[in-house]
C-alpha cells in the first residue's frame, strides 16, 4: 500500500472514531454493561477460533526466534481466554466513573460549581505482544465512555484480528457505536507514523511494549503520550528480613512470570545478610533456569555460576529468566541505587521493621511500591480495578495501574440564577 492510500485510509478511521467518541460518551452505565457481558459470552464462545489464529502468530514467532518469555506472553489458551472474559466480567462490577462529582462548592455569589469525570475522547493504544490487550482495552475504554484506536505489534498480528472481530460482532447487538471501536491492523511501520500526527482526531496516546516502542512514540507523536515505560523492577532484602519470606517473594517476582513488566529485575541484599541469605536463594533462582549476575560482593559469596554485573545490568528490563544481583551497605543505598537506575514502575522492600518500611515507602519514588510483598501485584486486575490499559510511570496524568479512573478526565459544571460578572 502506498504512502498516499494509508495515510487517507487511517485518517478516514480517525475521522470515524472521533465522530463515535461523542456518541460513546452519552451511553449510560446499563447499556455499557450490558456490552461488557455480550464481549465476554463472545470471547468463551469463540475460543478455538481465538486460539487458532493465536497459533499462526505462534508459529511466526519461533520462526523469528522470540524468547520463551516473550512467546509466553503471546500465548492463547482456555485458561487465558477465560480470564480475559472474567476481566470484563470484573469491569462490569466496578463502578462507572463517568458522571461522578469529585467535588462540589457553592460561592459566596450563589453559583454552584462541581468538578465531574467525563470521558477523555478518543485513546490511541499502541502495543507489542500481548492479544489479551485488545479485549481489556476495548471493555476499559466502553466502560468509561471512550472510543479506542488499537495499533497492536506484527508479531500477534492474526491474535489480534480475531480478538476484534469477535467483540465487535458481539456489539452490534448492543447500543455501542461499532465505528467507537478501530483496529488499525497494517504492518506497514509508516501506520504508526501516521496515527501520532492524527492530533485533530486522537486526545491520548497510550503506548505498551518495550523501551523503542515507548521512546519512538514519545519523541515522533504530536498526541499527548502517557507512557507505560519499561519495568526495570527491585526487591530490596533487608537486613531486618524473614529469609523465608524474602526467598519466597524474590522467587515469584522472578520466575512467576518473568517476560512481564512487574517481574523483578533486579535483587539488592543487606551486606549484614547477604551469606545468609544469597547462597539459599541462588541455588532456588538456578533451578528455576535463572542466569545469574553479580557485583563484585555477590560473586565472592556465591563464587560460581555466576556472570558479572555492568552497570548496563542495572538499567536493564531483561523480561528473561536474567537477574541482576547486588550487594548494598544500607538502606539507603538500596533507596539511591532504586531512584537512579529503575524506571519508576515498581519496587519491593522485604523487612520486619516498620520503621524502616516507612523510609523506603516515603523515598522510593516509583508509582507503585511494596512491603513484604511481590512486585507481580502491580497490576489492575490484582488491585480491584478490572483491568488496566498499562501501568504509567509517568507523573501527570496518570501514575500506576491506568484503569477507568485514569481514562477519565474532568469539567467544571457551573450553575446560577442570572449572576453576572461585575
Amino acid at each position: 500500500m502506498n504512502q498516499k492510500t494509508l495515510f487517507a485510509r487511517i485518517e478516514n478511521s480517525a475521522k470515524k472514531v472521533k465522530i463515535a467518541s461523542r456518541q460513546i460518551a452519552l451511553l449510560d452505565t446499563p447499556s455499557k454493561n450490558a456490552a461488557l457481558r455480550k464481549m465476554a459470552k463472545a470471547l468463551v464462545a469463540q475460543k478455538k477460533y481465538l486460539i487458532k489464529e493465536n497459533k499462526k502468530d505462534l508459529a511466526c514467532a519461533k520462526v523469528v526466534r522470540l524468547s520463551s518469555a516473550l512467546i509466553d506472553r503471546l500465548t492463547l489458551n482456555d485458561k487465558r481466554i477465560a480470564a480475559m472474559a472474567q476481566s470484563l466480567l470484573e469491569m462490569v462490577k466496578i463502578k462507572d466513573p463517568v458522571g461522578e462529582v469529585i467535588k462540589s462548592f457553592k460561592r459566596p455569589n450563589g453559583l454552584r460549581i462541581k468538578k465531574v469525570r467525563t470521558p477523555i475522547g478518543v485513546i490511541g493504544i499502541i502495543f507489542e505482544s500481548r492479544p489479551n490487550v485488545t479485549s481489556d482495552c476495548i471493555g476499559l475504554c466502553i466502560k468509561s465512555g471512550n472510543a479506542v484506536f488499537l495499533k497492536g505489534g506484527k508479531e500477534a498480528y492474526h491474535s489480534n484480528k480475531a480478538i476484534y472481530h469477535v467483540l465487535v460482532k458481539a456489539l452490534r447487538s448492543s447500543k455501542v457505536p461499532l465505528d467507537a471501536i478501530q483496529l488499525l491492523s497494517s504492518t506497514d511501520r509508516q501506520a504508526v507514523h501516521i496515527l501520532l500526527k492524527m492530533n485533530s482526531y486522537v486526545d491520548l496516546i497510550i503506548p505498551r511494549g518495550g523501551e523503542g516502542l515507548i521512546r519512538f512514540v514519545a519523541e515522533n507523536s504530536s498526541i499527548p503520550v502517557v507512557k507505560h515505560y519499561k519495568g526495570v523492577c527491585h526487591t530490596y532484602v533487608s537486613d531486618k528480613a524473614d529469609i523465608d519470606m524474602a526467598r519466597r517473594i524474590c522467587m515469584n517476582a522472578k520466575v512467576q512470570r518473568p517476560g512481564v513488566c512487574n517481574a523483578m529485575e533486579t535483587m539488592l541484599v543487606h551486606k549484614n545478610i547477604a551469606k545468609r541469605f544469597l547462597p539459599k536463594i541462588a541455588e532456588d533462582l538456578k533451578k528455576a533456569g535463572v542466569e545469574l549476575r553479580g557485583d563484585a560482593p555477590t560473586r565472592s559469596i556465591l563464587k560460581e555460576g555466576l556472570k558479572k554485573a555492568t552497570v548496563k545490568d542495572w538499567y536493564e528490563e531483561y523480561l528473561d529468566l536474567i537477574l541482576a544481583i547486588r550487594v548494598v551497605k544500607d538502606t539507603q543505598e538500596a533507596i539511591d541505587h532504586i531512584n537512579t537506575y529503575g524506571s519508576m514502575h515498581s519496587d519491593a522492600i522485604v523487612t520486619k521493621d516498620k520503621k524502616e518500611a516507612a523510609r523506603f515507602l516515603k523515598a522510593v519514588d516509583s508509582s507503585s511500591v511494596f512491603v513484604n510483598t511481590s512486585t507481580r501485584f502491580a497490576d489492575g486486575y490484582e488491585y480491584g480495578f478490572g483491568a488496566e490499559v498499562g501501568i504509567s510511570t509517568d507523573k501527570l496524568h496518570a501514575r500506576g495501574p491506568m484503569a477507568l479512573e485514569e481514562l477519565t478526565t474532568y469539567k467544571y459544571i457551573v450553575e446560577g440564577q442570572g449572576q453576572v460578572r461585575q
